[in-house]
């Protein structure tokens, strides 16, 4: 960061040389050590430890919630440091290995599109005439080879054990889970709504997994209240902005939980499209004037649109009974 003296006198040249940077910085901003991201990777890590000597039978976390609660980022941060982990134990004689791999179930998938999710993942070249079994075989062979030890798999609910392929998928869902000696976790929306849990494929899923629930920040309690402040003080801190007051976003606390219900996906899209806006307009500094201009999710807008409708009757027998 320049000082803001040198930031006033930069060239329009210098300056979309100098913003680049914030703006790639901004799009991306921090990731924030949520409850929810220290309990999947504490239960990961327990179940990585747990698992290294099993043949089979290896247990895994599901992760699951309402979209937007951090299911993604909580595995993707799970599998980051547990990379980085090996990697420092291991040294140099990490060279050559795959520590952690990571796919996302496609929709209506077969057990063959699964089996090429990996094989992306890992760069085989996968041709039409292809079967099911041979990719299978070489993502299992190359997998063991370069020793993996985390298999993340996420948009589990793409998997409807309703339907034939589905189930099949599942099936070789679980045929990987045993032939790879890695420990695999799973991340999607509601999985048990979905189905994921029922008739004899689903017990067995269910009796190998243990279960992390992903839910909104709530705004009840003083303490609930604190823990969103706190989130909401750690992307403020985390900005790169010239004429940016802290602590002006956490006195916002309340309008922010309004926008976004507080999923933090849509707090971080929120905050993010706001920097990026302030960079590109030169103002520097995000406003409540600022916030209101960018939109956020779907979901959000509708929890919002639907409290004020809620609100309004208690506010119009108020205006009546004070008449």
């Amino acid at each position: 960061m320049l000082s803001l003296k040198d930031f006033k006198a930069l060239s329009e040249e210098n300056l979309l040389a100098y913003n680049e940077p914030r703006l790639d910085y901004h799009s991306r901003l921090v990731t924030v050590a949520t409850p929810t991201v220290r309990d999947v990777f504490t239960t990961g890590r327990r179940l990585v430890l747990l698992n290294r000597h099993q043949i089979s039978g290896r247990r895994g976390p599901i992760v699951t919630g309402q979209a937007g609660t951090g299911k993604t980022t909580a595995i993707a941060q799970l599998g980051r440091n547990h990379e980085l982990l090996v990697r420092k134990r291991l040294g140099p004689a990490a060279a050559g290995r795959l520590p952690v791999v990571y796919v996302t179930v496609p929709p209506r998938a077969t057990p063959k599109m699964l089996a090429i999710e990996f094989a992306r993942f890992l760069g085989i070249p996968v041709f039409r005439q292809e079967t099911q079994s041979s990719v299978t075989n070489a993502v299992c062979d190359l997998l063991i080879k370069m020793r993996v030890e985390l298999a993340l798999v996420d948009e589990i609910h793409n998997l409807n054990l309703a339907t034939q392929a589905g189930a099949e998928a599942s099936d070789q869902l679980k045929y990987l889970s045993e032939r790879i000696p890695a420990t695999f976790v799973l991340a999607g929306i509601d999985v048990a709504a979905s189905g994921l849990f029922a008739g004899v494929r689903g017990q067995q899923i269910a009796g190998r997994y243990t279960v992390t629930d992903t839910e909104p920040f709530a705004y009840g309690t003083g303490a609930q209240r604190q823990n969103w402040r706190n989130l909401v003080a750690s992307l403020e801190d985390a900005l790169r902005l010239h004429r940016h007051k802290r602590g002006s976003l956490v006195k916002l606390d309340g309008y922010l939980h309004e926008r976004t219900d507080g999923a933090i996906g849509s707090l971080s899209q929120l905050i993010r499209g706001a920097s990026i806006e302030t960079i590109i307009r030169g103002s520097e500094a995000i406003t409540r004037k600022t916030l209101d201009t960018i939109e956020v999710d779907q979901a959000a807008e509708h929890s919002r649109v639907e409290r004020r409708r809620a609100r309004s009757p208690r506010r119009r027998r108020a205006d009546v009974d004070a008449a």
